[in-house]
Order: structure tokens, then sequence, then C-alpha cells
């Protein structure tokens, strides 16, 4: 048993808040943009679509964690992803695949796949690594993003 499953964070749990999260940073940059085009106030765009953006990469990063970890199907998986694009849509996403069972287990301990399974269940054994890993991964996408510029200049 692994220490996350010790401490009750299962995949479902995970997946749950990852998603909730992506819709309440949509529903910020919404209300940041009507600010902005509405009444001339940009002073939220910025840190709203930064918190935004890493929301979105996280939510991406933990769909496949966790779509791999519960074997979805690779269509399944590239939806959750791709829904990410459309504001409020991780929610219902969420709730179809857990409808379906799809979120319904725990964190796999042993690898009965190739090298992306056996990666996978090594960081899930260390999920302190696994966690630091994503957090600074999504950073530095961000980050990148950040010097390619935000969205529309």
């Amino acid at each position: 048993m692994s220490s996350a499953t010790s401490t009750g964070v299962t995949p479902k749990k995970v997946y749950r808040v990852v998603a909730v999260a992506e819709v309440v940073t949509w529903s910020l940059l919404i209300i940041a943009m009507i600010l902005r085009y509405g009444f001339d106030i940009h002073e939220a765009i910025f840190p709203v679509g930064l918190t935004h953006g890493y929301v979105f990469i996280a939510y991406a990063v933990t769909t496949v964690i966790v779509g791999l970890n519960q074997r979805w199907r690779f269509g399944t998986l590239a939806i959750g992803v791709v829904l990410a694009i459309v504001p409020f849509a991780t929610v219902p996403f969420e709730r179809w695949v857990e409808k379906r069972g799809l979120l319904e287990g725990d964190w796999r301990s042993t690898s009965e796949g190739g090298p992306i399974d056996r990666l996978l269940v090594w960081f899930l054994a260390r999920p302190i690594l696994l966690v630091a890993t994503v957090f600074v991964g999504v950073t530095v996408v961000v980050a990148a993003l950040l010097v390619i510029g935000p969205p529309g200049g």
C-alpha cells in the first residue's frame, strides 16, 4: 500500500479536485476578461490568466496520470485533456468517467506494461517525488509559455 493510499488520496479525489480547480480558474478568467474588455480594468488579467494557465496544464497532466493509472482507453484520455479547452467542461467529464466506474480503485503498485507503465508505478510509489516533479514540470512549461508570450499578445 502506498503512502498516498494510506492518507486516502485516491485517483478519484485527486481528479475531482483538479477538475473543479480548472472550472474555478475558468470562471475567474472570464470575470477578468469582462473587467478588461467591458470596463477597461486590466489589473486582474495577468495574475488570473497565469493561475488559469497553470491549473489548465496541471489538469492535463493529472488527466494523463489518472488515465494511465486507471487504464483509460486512449480516446477517453485524449477527450479528458482536450475538454480543458472548453470552459467548464472538466467537471462534467469528471462526473462522466465517475459514473462509468473509470475512477474506481486505487493507485497501482505493480506494473503490467511497458516503460511508461513502469515509470508511472515507480512514481506512484514515491508520491512526494511525483507531486514535486509535476509541480516543477508544470512550472517550467508555464515559464516557457510566458517567454513566448500570453495568448493575444
